[in-house]
């Protein structure tokens, strides 16, 4: 039997979407490369790690529906199903796959940070992966060039987010008298 989703579900659905859109506007753009550096990732691993697979999963679904609906959520202020089939459109349907992702993995291990940065990076490695198909595919670019300017650069960033997300989640997670 499915539970439904209770309104405290649907709201933290709903903020963890607004998290992701407002963090997508905090980018900068590399010069070789169409792919932003923002920070809707740490988002990500937060909604993953806190709301866990179904309820992370589904906030970064409403993310790039809204997105794909016209309203202006996507990096930029951009918006609209053209910027979802182009180049950087991968890496954010690989959003809601990445946060469905940690929240399963999360819910398997046990509560422990080092634990909640591996299911972070495996997440990582489903948008960086869905993301890097579908830059190929609309770029025509080989696989090594798509490496060199959609994965390489951001690993470093990403690794720090992972860092901070994880610690957030633990502390977030565990109660104080139970560390």
């Amino acid at each position: 039997m499915k539970r439904k989703m209770s309104v405290k579900d649907l709201m933290l659905t709903a903020l963890f979407a607004a998290l992701t859109a407002m963090l997508s506007q905090v980018s900068f753009y590399l010069p070789f490369t169409p792919v932003p550096f923002n920070l809707a990732t740490f988002s990500v691993f937060m909604a993953g790690g806190l709301l866990g697979a179904a309820r992370g999963g589904m906030s970064q679904l409403v993310y790039v529906l809204l997105g794909a609906a016209g309203a202006p959520v996507f990096s930029r202020f951009s918006g609209g199903l053209g910027y979802l089939t182009g180049p950087t459109g991968g890496f954010i349907a690989g959003y809601a796959a990445a946060a469905f992702v940690i929240g399963l993995i999360i819910a398997k291990l046990p509560k422990k940070m080092l634990f909640y940065a591996a299911a972070m990076m495996v997440g990582a490695v489903c948008y960086f992966t869905m993301g890097t198909l579908w830059f190929m595919f609309v770029t025509k670019n080989t696989l090594a060039a798509a490496l060199a300017m959609c994965v390489f650069p951001y690993i470093p960033g990403d690794l720090l987010k992972i860092a901070l997300a994880a610690i957030l989640v633990r502390r977030l997670l565990i109660p104080k008298f139970t560390r």
